[in-house]
């Protein structure tokens, strides 16, 4: 009676765990049923289809291969947008898709695509052709310790036909190809899972993402936590989503976002890097940073948004950073909206401008040469808030040249002003200082002197240039007289002597340290800063001039060297 009676209990035990298991394990993703929508439900209008793209869904097709324009560009067409990039999907393998086109390349490991490229340069267009990929559950992919930088010899060993995943369930390898039914299962929301066949003209829709787009909602196809952990970008994605369309996110979609924030720091720095630029060009970055401080993600996600959205530092007035961060990134609204380009380069400069100007005053204040403090702030700021990411190389110059251009804006001389011009980046340089004027940082007055050179006709840059020599010439021979007028005022025995070294201190020194223009660029009062630029000797000083340039063009002809004297 007693066995008969723990038996029972025992079992009942074991089908209450069992339960409780069976619960805590997430629904399986439903794999939703086929709906085809014609042209007259879903209304997308043929004209902002990229011709393109439909060469390449209409060469596919003619091969026997299925294919559609796919995602984002669905979903934008669906709501009367211009697509910025088209994809396409297709139950070609990427070698079958390479071997259809000329200019086709096999890119990535996590998922294998092929970038189909139209055009040559700047003008060039890259189509990204994608293949079905089968619906795995998480619990039944294999499973590896680290992530892709740690676990690349293990990652290697299972080649590209495998389904990876880390600890945290995030997907490390997806390149097990099925049918288009589990490839929309496989997507992450309602509204980027349909597909559209632009030669019928139909739309074939899994999961009610046409019903979703016209309620102007965002909701996640299946367990919302399941998704997030397969991929924690996801999670940047819906706000840059919500931003973008002004679309509601679902309930259960946004529920998990702050708790399950901590996965963003799994994903690779690069892929984290990418999305935030894309938060930021998508023609609503002021709206994306509303979203993000929304849902507490402004802190410890983005290392760039956290500095220019950091509290001003103490003892500089807080606005400046807002002031200046919020009109950058209103005129990339703007651009974006006027169908300008937006470089990536000016923004993030724009972003990390005031920790670069703080750090570099506190480098001079503690001594530091300027050029020296300079070049030390822009490595600390990069090394703090971009880090090592492969590929930026080119982004990270750009921007060092955009910053190390303001303090040239603001030295003016004639000989300095040409060859500033002539800058391969000059644009973007003066942009920023046009920038910086609107937001009260510089005068305005020096913004607008620059543009009227950069657009005059060369007469009218010839005569700005001779103001400039005008008035270098009249700070020479007013600093002249200074001396000189001190030096009369001495004592008669010592008369020329103290005479000459009070010219000598007073004279505007270039390569010294006493000299008092140079000693008022070394100042870091009220937080301004400028570089130590070649300048030249003034217009009277030929001998100076001559000597310079015998340096430039070398010893002449028959003349002995340094080397052989």
């Amino acid at each position: 009676m007693i066995k008969k009676f723990i038996r029972r209990l025992l079992g009942r035990d074991a089908a209450a765990e069992a339960a409780a298991a069976a619960a805590a394990q997430p629904a399986p993703i439903p794999l939703g049923t086929r709906r085809e929508v014609a042209r007259e439900e879903h209304g997308i209008d043929a004209a902002l289809l990229d011709a393109n793209a439909v060469r390449v869904v209409r060469t596919l097709k003619e091969a026997g291969y299925e294919a559609y324009v796919v995602g984002g560009a669905v979903r934008d067409l669906l709501v009367g947008l211009r697509p910025k990039d088209f994809d396409v999907a297709t139950d070609a393998t990427p070698e079958q898709v390479k071997a259809l086109f000329r200019r086709a390349f096999i890119i990535g490991r996590r998922f294998r695509i092929v970038h189909v490229v139209f055009g040559r340069g700047r003008e060039h267009e890259t189509i990204e052709v994608s293949t079905f990929r089968a619906y795995l559950d998480t619990s039944a992919a294999e499973q590896v310790e680290g992530n892709e930088k740690t676990a690349k010899g293990e990652l290697a060993a299972k080649g590209h036909a495998a389904h990876v995943v880390d600890a945290s369930g995030r997907v490390l390898r997806d390149n097990v190809w099925g049918p288009q039914v589990e490839d929309a299962a496989r997507r992450d929301f309602t509204i980027n899972a349909m597909y559209y066949d632009p030669l019928s003209q139909l739309v074939v829709d899994y999961h009610g993402g046409l019903a979703d787009a016209k309620a102007r909602l965002i909701r996640m196809i299946g367990d919302p936590e399941t998704r997030y952990r397969e991929d924690p970008v996801r999670i940047v994605r819906v706000v840059r989503f919500a931003a973008k369309l002004g679309f509601t996110i679902d309930a259960a979609t946004e529920g998990p976002i702050r708790r399950m924030a901590a996965l963003l720091a799994n994903v690779p720095a690069s892929r984290l890097f990418d999305e935030m630029v894309k938060l930021l060009q998508t023609g609503h970055a002021l709206a994306s940073i509303e979203q993000l401080k929304k849902r507490g993600l402004e802190r410890g996600v983005f290392p760039v948004l956290e500095a220019a959205l950091a509290p001003a530092a103490a003892g500089t007035a807080p606005a400046a950073r807002e002031t200046f961060v919020r009109l950058a990134l209103e005129d990339t609204d703007r651009r974006v909206a006027e169908g300008r380009s937006v470089a990536p380069s000016f923004l993030l400069a724009c972003l990390l401008w005031h920790d670069v100007l703080q750090r570099w005053s506190a480098n001079r204040a503690a001594g530091e040469p300027p050029f020296p403090a300079l070049q030390q702030a822009v490595d600390a700021v990069f090394e703090a808030r971009i880090g090592d990411i492969s590929g930026r190389g080119k982004l990270a110059a750009d921007m060092r040249e955009i910053w190390q251009m303001q303090p040239r804006f603001e030295k003016r001389t004639a000989a300095s002003v040409p060859p500033l011009l002539a800058q391969p980046r000059f644009r973007a340089g003066y942009d920023f200082l046009r920038l910086r004027a609107d937001a009260g940082e510089v005068n305005a007055e020096l913004a607008d002197w620059w543009e009227d050179f950069h657009l005059g006709a060369d007469e009218d840059r010839e005569a700005m240039l001779q103001e400039l020599r005008a008035a270098a010439t009249t700070r020479v021979q007013g600093a002249g007289a200074a001396g000189r007028g001190r030096g009369r005022r001495g004592d008669a025995t010592g008369a020329a002597g103290a005479g000459t070294a009070a010219a000598g201190s007073a004279g505007p020194t270039r390569s010294g340290p006493s000299g008092g223009e140079d000693a008022a660029m070394r100042s870091p009062a009220s937080g301004e800063v400028d570089l130590p630029l070649d300048d030249p000797a003034p217009l009277d000083d030929a001998p100076a001039r001559r000597r310079r340039r015998r340096r430039r063009r070398g010893p002449k002809p028959g003349a002995a060297s340094p080397a052989d004297s």
